[in-house]
């Protein structure tokens, strides 16, 4: 879209700040684990940064007024205007006229007139706005945020309940493989497919031991515990569980620690003795 239209995209990252308020949102969550206005405010707080930085006269936003159940309502605009230090310099042009006038339209610098009042769940105007600007390749209307979904959240609630200290090498790790609670301190996540395994690997750490069914079709597992590897045969059966070797009496898991490496020999897991320990 920059390329088409001929602007600038400068990219931030929220770093530890977005953890800190997903764990702790000010304004609660939504239906899952989503603190849709403290993320509004964290993210035009940063904008206003900028804005100073650079600048800009103003910031604008597409927000509708009425079309997300907990950040778009009238009372959840005025905090996120308010919280954000916006106050004033927050245009929402698709909805303008239906909001309070903002500076930037008192002082000439937008003609309200040309601004929209648009409200509510429909997208329908959003789409012939679209057309009109030639607008063509734009993502569908959902929330496309995983924080509201809802097996994604339980694997993140999960994740605080557990961990003081949480990363986004921890986060990002919640979108890969099936996890296993084991105990309060033991996890272990098993790669689904080769994209999955992947993403094991690319986000494991120091610390995290990886096991595999080596000369077979196998996952890669990470066992993450803060504790010592209580659990550690328990998790190359898991491993095995899910390796193309599933069916034999027993199975050899390479588990690799830093530059060591050692073999078990376990039977697979059963999969009425591993249901109750998935983080669905």
């Amino acid at each position: 879209m920059a390329e088409k239209f001929g602007f600038d995209v400068k990219l931030m990252h929220l770093g530890e700040k977005f953890i800190d308020i997903v764990r702790n949102p000010r304004y609660g969550y939504g239906k899952n684990m989503n603190p849709c206005i403290d993320c509004r405010i964290l993210m035009l707080q940063e904008a206003r940064k900028f804005m100073e930085l650079s600048g800009a006269d103003f910031i604008v936003t597409g927000e509708v007024l009425g079309q997300r159940p907990k950040s778009q309502f009238k009372n959840g605009l005025n905090i996120v205007e308010r919280d954000s230090g916006l106050k004033g310099w927050l245009v929402r042009p698709l909805s303008a006229k239906l909001l309070p006038q903002t500076i930037p339209e008192k002082n000439g610098l937008l003609d309200r007139e040309q601004l929209e009042t648009i409200s509510g769940r429909s997208r329908s105007r959003q789409m012939e706005l679209a057309e009109e600007y030639g607008l063509e390749d734009y993502p569908s209307p959902a929330a496309g945020c995983l924080l509201t979904d809802a097996s994604y959240s339980r694997r993140l609630k999960d994740l605080f309940e557990h961990n003081e200290r949480v990363d986004f090498n921890d986060v990002n790790l919640l979108r890969a493989g099936r996890h296993f609670r084991l105990s309060d301190h033991t996890k272990v996540i098993v790669g689904r497919n080769k994209e999955d395994n992947g993403k094991l690997l690319k986000y494991a750490k120091a610390e995290h031991t990886v096991l595999e069914a080596l000369g077979t079709g196998s996952p890669i597992t990470l066992y993450i515990d803060n504790r010592g590897a209580d659990y550690i045969e328990k998790a190359a059966a898991i491993t095995a569980r899910y390796s193309d070797l599933k069916n034999e009496a027993s199975v050899e898991v390479t588990c690799r620690y830093k530059d060591s490496d050692k073999i078990l020999r376990v039977s697979p897991a059963k999969l009425d003795e591993i249901s109750e320990l998935i983080i669905r």
